[in-house]
């Protein structure tokens, strides 16, 4: 169970995260919605403690993540694993190398600067790239990929972390109605088939209602949503999108899982 209580952030004058309060429990399939700049982003990182929380705590199966420090905060940093919308891969790398990057908490640094990767490593990382249909570019490097296919990689890298928890930040904004399915339903797979939490930021409602268990909506760093995508009505939609300054109706109008290519939200994550 991972319990956040009272969470707040301030950039100077204004709150990003502003007394967020949530209970999430293992293995679920969180999407947590918004426009841009409703917080969701800055609460994923308060979570990682890749940004520091100005109020409030974290509790995840009893210990207090808020108050870790030193070896105690990189070993729960192991156990989040943090999938970027912009990837975060090495280009010049080869995609095996890329995703033995998810196994350095594990591996001391003699071994991984050089790049003497265990054999046991190794054949993780190539049963994670197997997984998500990418093992038959092990040896290619990262930057020739497509997009698409890079995000594939940098989930395959997060499960090699072996977490408990993976947090992926908008993780289709920048991909194809096409690849938008391929990483979403590489996200629902780890969560269905490893048990492993998800917490997931998603502009996209559609692509939220599609793929997540439970939705949590977010506007001027608070929570004003949260609950199961069928209770999310399309006016108190309209209403979360429009409180930080407007959205248009079309985004709502489809709500099914095969309306992701043609509706107004599909073409904007494209």
């Amino acid at each position: 169970m991972l319990e956040i209580d009272g969470l707040c952030r301030s950039f100077g004058p204004k709150a990003a995260v502003s007394g967020v309060s949530l209970q999430v429990a293992a293995s679920s399939f969180v999407g947590v919605i918004g426009r841009s700049g409703a917080g969701k982003s800055t609460l994923l990182r308060l979570i990682n403690r890749l940004v520091e929380p100005t109020g409030g705590r974290i509790v995840f199966d009893g210990v207090e993540v808020t108050g870790l420090k030193g070896r105690a905060l990189r070993q729960w940093r192991a156990r989040t694993a943090m999938v970027f919308q912009q990837f975060n891969l090495i280009g010049r790398l080869d995609v095996l190398t890329n995703v033995l990057m998810g196994r350095l908490a594990t591996v001391p640094a003699w071994r991984s600067l050089p790049g003497w990767w265990p054999d046991h490593d190794k054949a993780v990382a190539l049963a994670a790239l197997e997984q998500f249909d990418m093992a038959q570019f092990a040896a290619q490097r990262a930057d020739h990929l497509s997009g698409g296919q890079q995000q594939r990689v940098a989930i395959a890298r997060a499960l090699v972390q072996e977490p408990q928890l993976i947090l992926a930040d908008e993780p289709t904004a920048s991909l194809d109605p096409h690849n938008t399915r391929v990483v979403m339903d590489a996200l629902q797979r780890i969560n269905k088939h490893f048990g492993i939490t998800v917490i997931c930021n998603l502009h996209a409602l559609d692509v939220a209602r599609s793929y997540c268990d439970r939705l949590v909506g977010m506007a001027g760093g608070k929570i004003v949503f949260d609950g199961a995508p069928e209770t999310l009505s399309a006016s108190a939609a309209q209403e979360l999108y429009s409180a930080a300054g407007g959205a248009g109706t079309a985004e709502f109008a489809d709500k099914s899982p095969v309306g992701l290519a043609g509706s107004a939200v599909g073409q904007a994550v494209a």
